[in-house]
């Protein structure tokens, strides 16, 4: 069973747009998990979890995204996968945002993955419209798109697009990474 919208999606977009949040999961858990400590010390440095919790969260956290990217690769998990990947996508922009209307801007996003490494990106309220954007296409992953069957050319166009969203993902993160610092500069 898949989300009913108003209008067809033809599959090669829902497979596209699928497999790049695929990617994006994946890597993103790939690189907390191998970074574990970072990670976690990130976790502490958004003040929302105890101290005791900091630690489960830094294993839990990475291991429900790799899930969830692994799950979106599949048609018959794809959409509990999609609403997981909501789900995370919710949970991290509203930590972002809850520090963001602190005003505590300088704190790691621990985005990991093709969003840059642990300690490189800082929060922002462009990484919000980031996140924002990605969670717009959640219904279009999970919509039904059985309205025909991929052909053989499909198969090349998804994995076109795939890399294409996949470089314009990478793009703006790092564009937001590099920000603050070209702000840096030029106030000097």
């Amino acid at each position: 069973m898949m989300l009913a919208l108003p209008f067809s999606v033809d599959p090669v977009l829902s497979h596209a747009l699928g497999a790049t949040l695929s990617v994006v999961l994946i890597s993103g858990a790939w690189q907390k998990l191998w970074e574990h400590e970072e990670f976690a010390a990130t976790l502490e440095n958004y003040r929302l979890l105890p101290a005791s919790l900091v630690n489960l969260m830094a294993w839990l956290l990475p291991l429900v995204e790799g899930v969830a990217g692994v799950m979106l690769l599949f048609a018959a998990t794809r959409l509990p996968a999609a609403w997981l990947a909501l789900a995370l996508l919710l949970l991290v922009t509203a930590a972002v945002t809850i520090n963001l209307a602190r005003g505590d801007a300088d704190i790691d996003c621990g985005c990991g993955g093709l969003a840059g490494a642990v300690g490189e990106q800082r929060i922002s309220w462009g990484l919000v419209a980031r996140n924002l954007v990605v969670m717009t296409a959640i219904p279009w992953i999970a919509a039904d798109s059985a309205t025909r069957d991929l052909v053989w050319v499909d198969y090349l166009t998804v994995a076109a697009a795939t890399l294409a969203l996949l470089f314009l993902y990478a793009l703006v993160s790092q564009l937001l990474a590099t920000q603050p610092r070209l702000a840096a500069l030029r106030s000097q």
